[in-house]
């Protein structure tokens, strides 16, 4: 149980510090940080406790779909939201001006973050926030994982948008690359996402999360 804690911990660390290096890149964002900074220039809020604000409303929706939090789920919308704080908060964090450097900051902070989606997702303690919402919704339309979640993203990007978040080249490299970062931990690692067992408040709240994986 240490073990799996140390692991959460870490990851969620990871999570806030690669969070950060692709916000300070200044090239753009992941969808939902688009929704976050974009959401800072109407509340008196800073971008971790956006990310804490967005992340408890997710979770409340998730449940009315029937995907109940887990430990991960909590402790994602708690943690990440203050590490993203304190590491903006750093002095030593500046935002590159050239192009090389801009992209340098924006792949390392994707680097970072698929190794903390490796910590996160081995810990086995439930899925975060964002996804629980998503598992929802496709046990709720019975469509696939792929059309859902492009359409979440795609809503809360062009949502965040309109409120002045920043979309770049930046976003589009994430969407292409992140999702291979976190296959590149788990493979180096010898490991395989879908053998995780996850663990939750509840014994069937992970149920829906395994059936959505597979569709």
């Amino acid at each position: 149980m240490g073990k799996r804690i140390a692991f959460l911990m870490w990851g969620l660390c990871l999570f806030g510090f690669g969070i950060v290096l692709t916000v300070k890149s200044n090239l753009g964002t992941a969808p939902w940080d688009v929704l976050h900074l974009g959401l800072t220039n109407y509340l008196p809020l800073t971008l971790g406790q956006v990310s804490q604000g967005c992340g408890a409303l997710v979770i409340a929706l998730s449940w009315f779909l029937g995907v109940k939090p887990g430990w991960g789920s909590i402790a994602n919308m708690i943690f990440i939201g203050f590490y993203i704080d304190f590491f903006m908060w750093l002095p030593f964090m500046p935002s590159p001006t050239s192009l090389p450097a801009q992209l340098f900051m924006l792949l390392l902070g994707i680097w970072i973050i698929g190794w903390a989606s490796y910590f996160y997702l081995t810990a086995a303690f439930g899925a975060g926030p964002r996804d629980s919402f998503m598992v929802g919704a496709v046990a709720k339309t019975g469509q696939q994982v792929w059309l859902i979640r492009t359409l979440l993203e795609s809503s809360v990007a062009i949502g965040g948008y309109f409120l002045g978040g920043p979309i770049g080249l930046g976003t589009i490299i994430i969407a292409l690359t992140l999702g291979p970062s976190i296959q590149w931990a788990f493979r180096l690692r010898n490991e395989r996402p879908e053998d995780i067992q996850h663990r939750s408040f509840f014994k069937d709240s992970v149920k829906p999360l395994a059936k959505a994986s597979n569709e």
